[in-house]
């Protein structure tokens, strides 16, 4: 098999050597943010989040591909992504579900990625010096760096814009109504929305009275990509909405409610990406194993009207608020959980009981 050299230089000038997979980056280059995950499997729902827009995501486990790919596991219509690093590439597929490989699926999907890097020398280097842009691909290393140290990043850029519906759309039959912010909603949420309502999925600039119109029991506000700082229009829309529905907010959602609410949003230096940090219910005390994939968070203090119910054990960063003066909670992780445990999925529950004035 032909092995096409590849190189990945970080903004700071850090180069790694690799090898090409996947679609062939334009000119030679690809750009992002480099940041790294630490699942052990969901590879493909990974890399199909459409929180990832503008990044370029770096695999901690050594053996990506194994399994293969399947449709029925994709997260978005398409990957968002600007490019995977792997240690090792499996190059033979092994499951009965899988109707494809991971390299194929890049390429069909025009993802460029690189094999062969050491992933546990980059993330040690991310964990020290935070994530930051990089570039990668078969243009010599005078060029990647030179792209590297150009690319913006995703701070003060609206990726929502680039990840969210053209057009409202139905998902489910459940009992209740629902109406979806898609600031880059993944299927599995939908999945777990409509097994109890009807969810009208609506474009992330839509306004609040769109959405009252509509009559919904809940609104629902979804992961999504990068700073919500720029996603103005939503928190206006928040803004109208609160105290008149019910609100459930997950990931990018959390942060744009906490924000609305008075909540001061900040970057964390390589963010959280992975399906095993540690939650705390504060409520009942137990603990939660999730899924999260951000690099901004809310700063701990009080919000007017809001208490503070989950937190991060790893760093004790606020991982969930509950505003019941508004009838609206959020978490910063994601409950469903697409790849990951299901510890939380109760919380879809609870937004049931909150819309049917049980909670």
């Amino acid at each position: 098999m032909t092995v096409t050299e590849a190189a990945l230089v970080l903004a700071d000038g850090t180069v790694f050597e690799g090898e090409a997979i996947g679609a062939e980056a334009p000119g030679g280059v690809a750009t992002g943010e480099v940041v790294f995950n630490t699942v052990w499997s969901g590879y493909q729902e990974v890399m199909t989040d459409p929180s990832y827009a503008g990044q370029i995501i770096t695999f901690t486990y050594p053996h990506i591909g194994n399994y293969g790919v399947t449709a029925a596991d994709d997260e978005s219509r398409r990957p968002f992504c600007r490019g995977v690093i792997v240690r090792d590439l499996a190059r033979r597929r092994s499951s009965w579900r899988a109707d494809g490989d991971l390299d194929a699926m890049l390429r069909a999907s025009g993802v460029p990625g690189i094999a062969g890097i050491d992933t546990r020398r980059l993330t040690r280097h991310i964990r020290d010096a935070g994530a930051m842009p990089g570039a990668f691909g078969t243009a010599d290393v005078a060029q990647l760096t030179r792209a590297a140290i150009d690319e913006p990043g995703t701070d003060g850029v609206d990726l929502v814009a680039e990840v969210t519906c053209e057009q409202p759309y139905t998902v489910g039959s459940g009992p209740r109504r629902v109406v979806a912010y898609d600031f880059g909603i993944k299927r599995t949420i939908l999945a777990h929305l409509s097994r109890i309502a009807t969810v009208e999925v609506v474009p992330a600039s839509t306004p609040a009275g769109e959405v009252l119109a509509r009559d919904p029991d809940g609104v629902f506000l979804s992961n999504g990509p990068g700073d919500p700082g720029p996603v103005g229009y939503a928190r206006e829309a928040i803004g109208a909405l609160l105290g008149r529905v019910p609100v459930f907010g997950i990931c990018l959602g959390h942060q744009l409610l906490s924000a609305t609410l008075g909540a001061e949003i900040y970057k964390l230096p390589f963010g959280h990406h992975g399906g095993n940090h540690p939650v705390r219910n504060l409520a009942v005390g137990t603990v939660e194993i999730t899924s999260q994939n951000h690099n901004y968070c809310v700063a701990e203090g009080a919000i007017d009207g809001a208490t503070l119910t989950h937190i991060n054990l790893n760093d004790q960063t606020v991982e969930g608020i509950r505003a019941d003066d508004v009838r609206a909670f959020s978490v910063q992780y994601h409950p469903e959980a697409g790849p990951g445990p299901h510890d939380s999925r109760y919380l879809f529950d609870q937004f049931a009981e909150l819309m049917d004035g049980a909670a």
